[in-house]
């Protein structure tokens, strides 16, 4: 076993046009002061990190690394998580998502695919240039307006948009692989990959790829109803990364899981700051213990109730309360002998 490290926060709630919000030092002395160790960071969000120069240069890399040092900040993992999106878009959302991509690829799928295919790359790139073993991602989504079957789905459907996905990929984890580093798929509604069934359909796909792994996120669980203790259980040797954020489903004889469109704090299922929903952290700081999690706990802010800062800095302490320093020796080694096999064939009724 091992102790989990962190805590660690994701930046991409936090980056903003005002101090201390807008600039690589100064966010990353905030973290600090908030009470973080590391930060996960959005590679896209060019006030914080220019992707392309940190795929080009390791002098860079190591500036900025040194600058957040300074505040006794590691850089844990960056983020992909809007390019990795792009690699697959349904036509339905082609004009929602394209205010993710470049401005000069929006309005032109086709582009805006091949450019987040080579921003994909770039971060692998600026992964291993920055001693980060996992890239979080997100995998895009062909058959998510199909994840409902009605209507019916014709047959054939749901298995082309996976071997479609997969062909995008494969390339991309090729690369991955070539870099060692993990692409760390977050399993997320709005996802192909978004539960445990889809993800193994994606798996079987590329091959059981060894670099095709996960972002283990509760709070996604949590709403849709599946088990999350259960699923770290099954998945434990693809979990890369750990988003610890909260939620709760309290639906009602009016709405549900869906929703029924209405805005964040007025859903049934909403996403809260660490330890103000119900997902059961304890039992999953101490599954990841035992699984030997080589990872860091990244507190991700999204609660539609509580402001921001504070979350971030409850969210410190929260995840220092729940990390379990593993012990070195067992609680009954006192009473333990010495290995003698004699012995142990005698009280066993074996004797020579």
């Amino acid at each position: 076993m091992r102790t989990l490290k962190g805590p660690a926060l994701f930046l991409a709630q936090f980056a903003g046009d005002a101090s201390p919000f807008n600039d690589w030092r100064s966010i990353t002395a905030w973290a600090a002061d908030c009470g973080y160790l590391g930060v996960q960071v959005p590679s896209g969000d060019t006030r914080l990190f220019d992707l392309t120069l940190a795929a080009e240069s390791q002098d860079y890399c190591d500036e900025i690394a040194g600058q957040a040092n300074e505040s006794g900040i590691t850089i844990t993992e960056l983020s992909a998580h809007l390019q990795g999106q792009l690699v697959a878009v349904h036509p339905a959302y082609d004009t929602l998502f394209d205010a993710f991509a470049a401005p000069q690829v929006r309005g032109n799928p086709a582009a805006r695919q091949e450019w987040a295919v080579a921003e994909v790359r770039k971060a692998l790139i600026a992964s291993r240039r920055l001693g980060c073993p996992a890239l979080a991602a997100f995998s895009g989504a062909l058959a998510w307006p199909y994840v409902y079957p009605w209507p019916q789905r014709p047959a054939g459907l749901i298995e082309e948009a996976f071997d479609e996905l997969a062909r995008r990929w494969r390339p991309l984890l090729d690369e991955a692989e070539e870099n060692g580093v993990d692409i760390a798929f977050e399993i997320h509604p709005g996802e192909d990959l978004h539960d445990g069934v889809t993800f193994e359909m994606f798996l079987d796909r590329v091959g059981d790829h060894p670099r095709a792994n996960m972002l283990y996120d509760p709070s996604h669980y949590l709403l849709q109803g599946l088990d999350y203790l259960d699923h770290l259980d099954i998945y434990r040797d693809r979990i890369r990364l750990f988003h610890v954020k909260d939620a709760e489903l309290n639906p009602t004889g009016r709405q549900g899981v869906y929703g029924g469109y209405q805005p964040w704090a007025d859903r049934a299922g909403r996403f809260r700051s660490p330890g103000d929903g119900q997902v059961d952290f304890g039992a999953i700081f101490a599954r990841l213990a035992v699984m030997d999690f080589a990872g860091w706990a990244v507190v991700e802010w999204e609660c539609a109730l509580k402001h921001p800062e504070d979350g971030a800095r409850e969210g410190a302490q929260f995840v220092r309360d729940h990390i379990i320093r593993v012990t070195d020796r067992a609680f009954d080694d006192f009473a333990g002998v010495d290995t003698d096999r004699a012995a142990n064939r005698r009280l066993l009724g074996l004797e020579d």
